[in-house]
């Protein structure tokens, strides 16, 4: 047996669960890349995947010789010119993917147990998994845990849309809605990721079930702005404002660069270097910046 989850965070919480029942044993593989942000078009190809690692760069504060900045919904067209060899490759996903089927062809009686929590992440996730993996239908599974009640520590009950958010202990009656994914399911939901390929959305949210609704990378600016103050305060604190009102989390990394696009865009005024969201402060144009209070942590 082998186990899936999107996202280090859930890894482990489930490898607690799976040291706690000997017919869950088995290898434990997650897949790294939160598919619920950022481009996706031709991502089946190794320019889709170079542009979206170029993305990712761009999030990070790496340095990019002569390349600009560049939107998810416009790195398809414009950006496929951009070549896979002046990203620089490191094993992901794709590699992580190859060595999957690599060992499902090796092993025919492998079974694979596809971890999803109710979040964007792990839909889109799913999908794309889902995509790459009809050749093994009879043995891909899936648990997909949407909207159901679980026991936190005091007992009490909640309904966790993250997998890391349960108890190791409540995975063990969480693996009896184990089922194998159907050849009806591998073409559809393969058809959708196929979708969400082609729309290209810079934002992917989940509206329910395994509804993902795309939205434009500008998405979460206007919260963001409403969050940024006349006075210089520091850019995390304002991220921390916005991610504490949505329902799911988005990545720190990702609004980060949304402040930063809007630094570059003249909506925001900023002092400290432009990296990492604990780096720079951040403020409304309009006041006098010698007149302004930072905010220190």
């Amino acid at each position: 047996m082998l186990h899936i989850v999107f996202g280090e965070a859930s890894v482990p919480v489930l490898t607690e669960a799976i040291n706690m029942d000997e017919k869950m044993q088995g290898e434990l593989l997650c897949f790294e890349d939160d598919l619920s942000v950022g481009p996706l078009f031709i991502l089946d190809t190794k320019e889709g995947q170079a542009n979206r690692r170029l993305w990712w760069q761009q999030l990070a504060a790496v340095p990019q010789l002569q390349q600009p900045e560049l939107m998810p919904e416009t790195m398809g067209q414009e950006a496929t010119a951009t070549p896979a060899s002046a990203v620089e490759e490191a094993p992901g996903d794709a590699d992580r993917l190859k060595a999957l089927k690599t060992q499902l062809k090796e092993d025919p009686d492998l079974e694979v147990w596809i971890w999803a929590g109710q979040n964007a992440r792990d839909v889109c996730g799913y999908y794309w998994l889902v995509s790459q993996l009809y050749d093994f239908a009879g043995r891909i599974y899936i648990i997909y845990l949407n909207n159901l009640p679980f026991l936190n520590e005091k007992g009490a009950v909640f309904y966790p849309t993250h997998l890391y958010q349960i108890l190791p202990k409540e995975f063990l009656k969480a693996k009896k809605l184990a089922r194998a994914i159907s050849l009806a399911e591998f073409e559809l939901d393969g058809e959708e990721w196929h979708r969400l390929m082609n729309e290209n959305s810079g934002i992917r949210m989940l509206e329910g079930g395994k509804k993902i609704k795309g939205e434009p990378t500008l998405f979460y600016d206007k919260e963001l702005l409403a969050q940024t103050g006349k006075e210089f305060v520091k850019a995390w604190r304002v991220v921390q404002q916005v991610t504490g009102k949505l329902k799911y989390p988005v990545l720190d990394q990702f609004l980060g660069w949304r402040l930063k696009e809007l630094v570059k865009e003249g909506k925001v005024e900023s002092k400290g270097d432009l990296k990492t969201i604990r780096d720079f402060e951040v403020k409304l144009p309009g006041e006098d910046n010698n007149t302004a209070n930072p905010v220190t942590e």
